[in-house]
């Protein structure tokens, strides 16, 4: 079982920018994090990360076929984007939304997500422990 671990833009900038919200964790660590318990459940984890809204969509179409299942955090796309939106409609990977804040309780203009409807799951406000959930969530969907 291969996943993909989808992070949009600003989570490069993890452990520093603004850790009250985000966490100290920097993304390699994250991505550290993520491996260890993938070794765990026995699946394979690629990880992508860029801040460019048609890089993040071109990689969910180079998934097509050879992965199973996505982990996205959209980042700020998550509020703005059709297109990435479009791109999981087009190849039917089943996918989890996640969030390391708790976008409901932030600005108002956070609360809503162009990916939430058709995502199997959304994790938001539980910081590194959102990727976890969604992994461990994502592994059992797939055996199933």
């Amino acid at each position: 079982m291969k996943i993909l671990v989808l992070n949009g833009p600003n989570l490069n900038m993890l452990g520093k920018r603004e850790p009250n919200i985000y966490g100290r964790l920097s993304l390699a660590d994250l991505e550290d994090n993520i491996n260890t318990l993938a070794k765990n459940l026995g699946v394979e984890v690629e990880f992508f990360q860029s801040n460019y809204e048609g890089a993040i969509v071109e990689k969910i179409h180079q998934a097509f076929g050879r992965i199973d299942g996505i982990i996205i955090n959209p980042g700020a796309f998550t509020h703005t984007s059709i297109a990435i939106r479009d791109a999981f409609l087009s190849v039917n990977i089943p996918f989890v939304e996640v969030h390391l804040s708790n976008i409901f309780s932030r600005e108002s203009f956070r609360h809503k997500s162009y990916l939430s409807d058709i995502a199997q799951g959304v994790v938001s406000g539980l910081k590194e422990y959102s990727y976890l959930c969604a992994l461990n969530y994502l592994v059992e969907l797939l055996k199933h």
